[in-house]
């Protein structure tokens, strides 16, 4: 008989001692992250020279390891949960989710049947039901009630490409040729759009122009969609952005809806960052007619205290999806694969194998609670809101687009170069980090309040910066 392997593992006591240690050390990177500059300043290939050229042979320890967070690790961290990130969109996070995140890789739960994750299965269940009622979507798109249901996605792209994948399978078992297929999305609408339509198989994809607030034209839709039925062609999936990345833009989801529908159309609304607002009442109004698509997604790793990777997907009709999506081997074949109360998420997405992304999003809601969530979205709409009368107010400065939720929008009026070296001088202070842009050769400047750790005195921080490299008034 062979002998047995080797004790390699940490002790108890030992995962206990590293684990406090890291713990630690997580706890003050919280509480000190407003010291550190949010941009590394270092070049390509810098990290990469301070590691080795091969793998260890030896074990190294723990202790060496941890020390390398320091040493190795942060002198490459863009700060993403600096209080002075106002770029892109947020990327959340809370010391609850990275809790649950930490018990969900621990527990490493491999969730792609019921029968392999009970409890990974229907917290996931319970808790994006919770959330359509939260959100206030339409309650048919619950598990408990259906015919629609949701499920965690890695990310808002991944979602929109299945869309598109449940979309074409669609039309072409109703002996559609898929090669006819068209989607449309507006010219403002997110790049995932084309990517996911280039993967699904699409040969022919639609910018459909916007209006002078960057929203879909309704009209222009219509009328593109006129003209390829005259070519031959079959519309097939269109998307409603429920906030554009350029600018927050709204498409008008009810208008959009009723050309999908008149045209047999799958309608996706890509809320990614915009949906965690709708936790408060008073921003559904962006989403009108949602009750009408085919399909939604949004975020809660944007502006939901939640880490990455957590996106929610859902479908007014889930038997269309798992229709989609499902192969059974024999070897997945299982005694619960009949019975409806317990879903198997291996047919709601692409890849077979899933982690536990519930666990740390069911922390988020019941630590927070709906109360503190709403204060949180809130504060960050109030403070833009603030930001962008200061830029209205300011002679050496002037929006670019209408602010909706908690994104700023805005140029400096000395034209685009001007508007580049205001970028440069906020982004080169180490203390806030902005993303420039361009729509229609016309250069302007980002400014996206959402970070776990931002405060309004980090705002006014920002505004001081502004104020302080915009020149004389």
């Amino acid at each position: 008989m062979s002998e047995e392997s080797p004790d390699m593992h940490l002790s108890k006591d030992e995962f206990q001692n590293y684990g406090y240690q890291l713990v630690d050390w997580l706890a003050e990177y919280f509480d000190k992250i407003e010291q550190y500059e949010v941009l590394p300043s270092i070049e390509p290939g810098d990290i990469r020279e301070m590691l080795p050229d091969s793998a260890p042979e030896k074990a190294e320890s723990m202790d060496e390891i941890i020390a390398d967070l320091d040493r190795v690790v942060m002198p490459g961290m863009a700060h993403w949960q600096h209080p002075g990130w106002y770029a892109f969109f947020p990327s959340g996070a809370s010391p609850v989710s990275a809790l649950g995140e930490f018990v969900a890789a621990g527990l490493a739960t491999q969730g792609m049947m019921w029968s392999t994750a009970p409890s990974a299965t229907e917290i996931e269940n319970t808790v994006l039901d919770w959330l359509v009622d939260l959100l206030g979507l339409p309650s048919s798109w619950k598990i408990n009630e259906g015919p629609g249901g949701g499920v965690i996605q890695m990310s808002a792209s991944d979602s929109t490409h299945l869309s598109l994948a449940v979309a074409r399978h669609q039309l072409e078992i109703a002996g559609i040729d898929g090669n006819s297929l068209v989607v449309y999305g507006s010219s403002h609408a997110h790049s995932s759009i084309e990517k996911g339509a280039r993967i699904a198989g699409y040969k022919h994809i639609r910018s459909v122009p916007v209006t002078q607030s960057f929203d879909m034209d309704a009209n222009s839709l219509a009328q593109l969609v006129s003209e390829d039925i005259r070519s031959g062609l079959v519309p097939a999936w269109v998307c409603s952005s429920i906030g554009t990345t350029n600018t927050t833009a709204m498409d008008p989801i009810r208008r959009i809806a009723s050309i999908a529908a008149d045209n047999g159309m799958w309608h996706h609304a890509d809320a990614a960052y915009a949906g965690s607002a709708m936790i408060c009442p008073e921003f559904r109004e962006l989403q009108d007619g949602v009750e009408l698509v085919d399909s939604y997604t949004f975020n809660p790793h944007k502006w939901l205290l939640t880490n990455f990777d957590c996106s929610i997907f859902w479908v007014a009709d889930r038997s269309k999806l798992v229709q989609t999506l499902n192969i059974l081997p024999p070897y997945l074949r299982n005694e619960t694969e009949e019975n409806p109360a317990a879903i198997d998420y291996r047919n709601w997405h692409v890849p077979l194998g899933r982690r536990f992304r519930a666990l740390k999003l069911w922390f988020v809601l019941r630590s927070y609670g709906s109360e503190n969530l709403r204060a949180f979205i809130r504060s960050h709409v109030a403070w833009a809101t603030e930001l962008e009368k200061r830029v209205n107010d300011d002679p050496r400065l002037e929006l670019t687009a209408p602010r909706t939720l908690a994104l700023v929008c805005f140029r400096h009026s000395g034209g685009n170069e001007s508007t580049k070296a205001l970028v440069d001088a906020i982004n080169a202070s180490g203390s806030a980090y902005v993303t420039p842009s361009v729509i229609d050769d016309v250069s302007y400047i980002r400014v996206s309040i959402g970070s776990t750790w931002t405060k309004q005195r980090h705002v006014e921080d920002l505004w001081n910066l502004i104020d302080a490299n915009a020149g004389p008034r």
